[in-house]
């Protein structure tokens, strides 16, 4: 069996703020994901195993022609797996220009909540480094984790990520002290942003991992921009964000940006896995400078050169 997703894509400013999130569970907990990272969900089929791949692939399967790889997400949680796989499902997904499936126990719907309903993780939970949690969320009695599927692939293949080669085939470097902000959730990507950048040579970097704190922030530096009769350059040259992020997704902050009189003239760029047509329209409609792809680090860098140096 299978289920063709569509997604409903925001029409306007109004609705940037809506996350549809696709529950699922596995061992009987529910977990989430982005409906636009989701292109087809499948009933188990059989799986090809691969030789030497790493522990949490199964193997690859080829729905239509195309070969999948398959990724067992009860594993690499190390939660319990079916004792009888056959009634498990497949996710199928596309972000950051990557085809994968991942293995679930059940597939229980969707749900279109607002961003501002999403928590980031504790801490105390999850702990502070390296989690797999971006953020969890309430509906009804029940606690659906969001789970961090970039960190998954990268964890499983880190080519998947960022790769400071594209930065060192860029050639000589000129360092800058011009402050830029960081707008990212998954603390593993938050940090290799950072590290890539500043061996790019950009050294002042002030980072949030919501939409949220980093609107509070703007509003402290528009403040004392004003006060001190200095340009807003000055605390803030450039900012970059994701889209999916707790309390205040990157649309609804670049909405707010480009709204202030005094903000709008500092540029945004989105560095998102979810950069598609629609996206960029959207993006496009708020303000958004530019439209970038992860993991494409180099050519971030090269933009950032264009807007700043």
């Amino acid at each position: 069996m299978s289920n063709s997703i569509q997604t409903n894509r925001a029409k306007n400013t109004d609705e940037i703020s809506a996350l549809e999130l696709m529950e699922f569970t596995m061992a009987g907990d529910s977990f989430g994901i982005n409906v636009a990272k989701v292109t087809e969900i499948m009933r188990y089929s059989p799986i090809t195993p691969m030789t030497l791949s790493h522990p949490c692939i199964d193997g690859v399967f080829k729905p239509r022609g195309k070969l999948i790889t398959v990724i067992n997400l009860p594993r690499y949680m190390a939660l319990p797996e079916s004792e009888d796989p056959s009634y498990d499902m497949f996710m199928l997904t596309n972000f950051d220009n990557i085809n994968a499936a991942f293995l679930v126990h059940t597939v229980e719907g969707m749900h279109r909540i607002s961003w501002s309903n999403v928590e980031k993780p504790s801490s105390i939970v999850y702990g502070s480094n390296d989690s797999v949690v971006t953020g969890t969320t309430k509906i009804g009695d029940k606690i659906i984790t969001i789970i961090d599927f970039e960190k998954v692939l990268y964890d499983i293949n880190p080519d998947t990520g960022l790769q400071v080669s594209e930065i060192h085939n860029l050639g000589q470097r000129h360092g800058t002290n011009k402050p830029i902000v960081v707008v990212e959730d998954s603390v593993f990507l938050r940090r290799m942003l950072i590290d890539s950048l500043e061996v790019a040579g950009y050294t002042n970097i002030t980072s949030f991992d919501n939409g949220q704190s980093a609107w509070d922030y703007f509003m402290k530096c528009r403040s004392e921009c004003l006060a001190n009769i200095t340009p807003v350059e000055n605390k803030i040259s450039i900012i970059i964000t994701d889209i999916e992020m707790p309390r205040m997704d990157g649309h609804h902050l670049t909405k707010l940006v480009k709204s202030d009189e005094i903000l709008t003239k500092v540029p945004v760029i989105v560095f998102s896995s979810l950069i598609d047509e629609a996206q960029k329209q959207q993006g496009d409609k708020l303000g958004v400078s530019a439209h970038l792809s992860k993991p494409q680090i180099g050519k971030l860098v090269q933009t950032l050169d264009q807007f700043i140096l």
